[in-house]
């Protein structure tokens, strides 16, 4: 008898191939048959006329570090039809942490109300699998992380016995399962580092066939430049590269895609193993610090507030991103996304520009005064985007979806701020409006791109198709009706249509509703 049969669905397989009539069955967590199944005799049976199933989607770009230990529900993925997150990603991850990285992710766990009680992969895995989450869970390690577990922030080079360093907390961190390494080339430490540094960090990686994933240098006027250089160290480390959330970024940039797409392509001919991922968004989110010189970072965030508050220095810093915020997308498209001040709260939601006016200051007065008074543990949303550059990225076949955020909820501690809905939505966007609506790619190939390709990329054999043997992540959902409703006014709204989700062979979310199943998997590179 199985354990659970799913009968009589439009069965869309992940390969992206057309979808088809059939039956699916579940034993163990796996599944055992797909197709017509004569014998149907189940512990559970769910009748699915009309409706479409598919492999649980795959988040390959994610930030759900900490949240699951805070909330294993891990409400607004599951809810989206996720059942696996890829996080650690823009050189950030929550292990190893030796030296500031232990302090920083120190004050992060403290924030979630939680105790730091690991320093390296395998014991951060471990709590992570101790915390039994709703879904899956692969990491990459951080090289930021890396960088500040050995050189803190200092803006140089390292010395040979700090690279042996880094590398060798590299080899130790594939060895305990990492899947590959993150870098942010945005944010300091990573904006510190040269490109001989990653390629070297980089070939640690591929010698156990880990990948090569990259917030780069720019996603504006120097996106061209960055996608050379993120192709380079792909064939200097002989290593797969995942270009992170592709997209050009602040008006004068808008169409580069079409440039950066042929990239791609050029160095996919010439052997380079080269994707990228993407969200269905036209704004951004990161932290507002983000916004300051790569300069005025180095030596930690103290340093940074030092700066800030040295009024000849405040003015050099405003004199170099005051123009540039300006030409990007001015103030009214820079939004608050959260504060941890009571003082500041009614900043969240609202422009910087409104800010501006009802405090009867200079808008870059208000980012700097933000960014001080919250000490940076503020962040920004930021409408820079391009529509029509957004649908060429999904519609390329190397790209596929990354929601960019994080398993939130509209309650407890995860309810915080006033968060990008890409947190709630994004799967259901892809399906309703770049398929349903917009049609810019079949339902097949969207599927794709949320399941077998990620999986491919992360090298996981048992997920992301409907087959015998692999794993039991299923959605079931209603095309016809699948939507997302979290807004940038109301971000924290779960999507509709989502029937069924299914991890590990065990219904989680069914009719819409989360179970409070919690049979979610820490994955291990090359032990799963």
């Amino acid at each position: 008898m199985f354990d659970l049969l799913i009968i009589n669905g439009k069965i869309i397989d992940g390969t992206s191939n057309p979808w088809f009539y059939g039956d699916i069955a579940v034993k163990d967590g796996k599944i055992i048959q797909v197709g017509f199944i004569k014998e149907k005799k189940a512990k559970r049976i769910i009748d699915v006329s009309g409706l479409f199933v598919c492999p649980g989607f795959i988040d390959i770009h994610s930030h759900s570090d900490l949240e699951p230990m805070a909330n294993y529900r891990c409400e607004s993925k599951v809810r989206q039809g996720v059942t696996t997150e890829v996080v650690g990603n823009c050189g950030d991850s929550a292990a190893p942490v030796f030296g500031q990285a232990y302090e920083d992710q120190k004050k992060a766990t403290e924030e979630y109300e939680l105790k730091l009680t690991w320093q390296i992969v395998a014991q951060y895995l471990d709590a992570l699998q101790n915390s039994k989450p709703s879904i899956n869970y692969a990491m990459l390690i951080g090289h930021g992380t890396i960088r500040k577990s050995v050189m803190g922030y200092d803006n140089r080079k390292p010395t040979a016995d700090e690279l042996e360093k880094m590398k060798e907390l590299v080899k130790q961190a594939m060895e305990e399962g990492a899947f590959g390494i993150s870098t942010g080339l945005l944010y300091p430490p990573g904006s510190f580092a040269d490109v001989e540094e990653i390629i070297e960090l980089c070939k640690v990686v591929a010698k156990y066939g880990g990948y090569y994933a990259t917030h780069m240098r720019s996603e504006g006027d120097w996106l061209e430049q960055s996608v050379a250089e993120t192709i380079e160290i792909g064939k200097q480390a002989n290593i797969s590269v995942q270009i992170s959330h592709h997209k050009a970024f602040g008006k004068q940039n808008y169409g580069k895609v079409e440039k950066t797409l042929r990239m791609i392509e050029q160095a996919r001919k010439n052997g380079i193993d080269v994707t990228c991922d993407v969200y269905p968004y036209t704004a951004t989110s990161t932290s507002l610090a983000s916004i300051l010189p790569s300069w005025v970072h180095e030596g930690g965030k103290e340093k940074m507030l030092e700066r800030l508050k040295n009024n000849e220095i405040r003015r050099k810093i405003a004199e170099q991103i005051d123009p540039v915020q300006r030409r990007i997308s001015g103030y009214e498209n820079l939004y608050i996304s959260y504060v941890s001040s009571d003082k500041n709260k009614w900043c969240e939601g609202k422009s910087v520009q409104q800010i501006a006016h009802q405090l009867n200051k200079e808008p870059i007065d208000v980012v700097l005064d933000l960014i001080i008074e919250e000490k940076a543990h503020v962040g920004m949303i930021r409408f820079a985007m391009d529509e029509e550059d957004v649908k060429k990225v999904i519609s390329s076949p190397y790209s596929m979806i990354g929601s960019d955020g994080s398993a939130l909820a509209p309650y407890g501690i995860l309810s915080k701020g006033h968060p990008h809905p890409r947190n709630y939505g994004t799967f259901p966007r892809v399906l309703a409006r770049y398929v349903r609506e917009l049609e810019v790619i079949s339902l097949e190939e969207a599927i794709r791109k949320m399941t077998s390709f990620p999986a491919q990329r992360l090298g996981l054999s048992d997920r992301g198709l409907i087959k015998p043997n692999m794993a039991a992540d299923i959605v079931v959902f209603d095309f016809d009706k699948v939507k997302d409703t979290a807004t940038h006014e109301e971000p924290k709204r779960y999507p509709e249509g989502i029937e069924y989700v299914i991890v590990n062979g065990v219904i989680t979310v069914e009719k819409g509703e989360h179970t409070d199943a919690r049979v979610g998997k820490v994955l291990r590179k090359n032990s799963n």
